[in-house]
């Protein structure tokens, strides 16, 4: 999953992040509302959370963009004000969902994934293939009834295999779902090479040469 967090106060832009990113989720920061219009033209996003008082361009007006353009990604607007008027005027803007500072990480993260399910096609709680299950709600994965210690990068990875149903996935395409904005170098190719590993035998990630990979049946 990605989530760009749109933000001017740094810290709390910077706690966000690595609290999304503990729980698997690919992390891009914008500090003002041109950034944040800049990011959602060059990557997808499956969630924005932004704030609504920004500088240089304000939070409705980056929503209000984002509804324009007709993208699929769900926007979570943030605000100092709990007023019943607020909540109204920015889902009346086109936000998805709305939530008052301060607020619980906790209740962020579980608004942040109910809105991602919205955006893409419902995926059962467990997804399974052959002896592999993975818990999407608690977020652990077995493999024969053996609990597998793997990182939320891997767990993301995981998933997305498992949600592809045998069909294979590129390294591109992996690495625009489970990773930020700008990271370099092998990642695809050293979780996968991980998570093989955790997974045991027999091999259960398969490489199709020139296209990706999958989950063997």
């Amino acid at each position: 999953m990605r989530v760009l967090v749109v933000e001017d106060h740094k810290e709390l832009a910077a706690t966000i992040a690595v609290g999304l990113r503990r729980e698997g989720m690919a992390v891009d920061i914008a500090a003002d509302g041109e950034a944040a219009l800049g990011h959602a033209e060059r990557g997808e996003y499956d969630v924005i959370v932004l704030d609504r008082d920004l500088p240089k361009v304000h939070g409705d007006d980056v929503c209000r963009a984002l509804v324009a353009r007709g993208a699929p990604t769900r926007v979570l607007m943030l605000t100092a004000s709990s007023t019943i008027e607020d909540r109204v005027d920015g889902l009346g803007i086109g936000a998805d969902d709305y939530l008052p500072k301060p607020f619980a990480f906790a209740e962020l993260v579980a608004r942040i994934r109910a809105l991602a399910r919205r955006s893409e096609r419902v995926l059962a709680p467990v997804l399974a293939r052959g002896d592999i299950r993975l818990d999407t709600n608690k977020r652990f994965a077995s493999r024969a009834g053996r609990r597998l210690e793997l990182s939320p990068k891997e767990l993301a990875v995981l998933e997305l295999l498992l949600a592809a149903d045998g069909a294979p996935l590129s390294a591109v395409e992996l690495r625009a779902r489970a990773w930020d904005e700008y990271t370099f170098g092998d990642v695809v190719k050293v979780t996968i090479s991980r998570l093989r590993r955790k997974l045991g035998e027999p091999p259960a990630i398969e490489t199709v040469p020139h296209v990706g990979y999958r989950i063997s049946a």
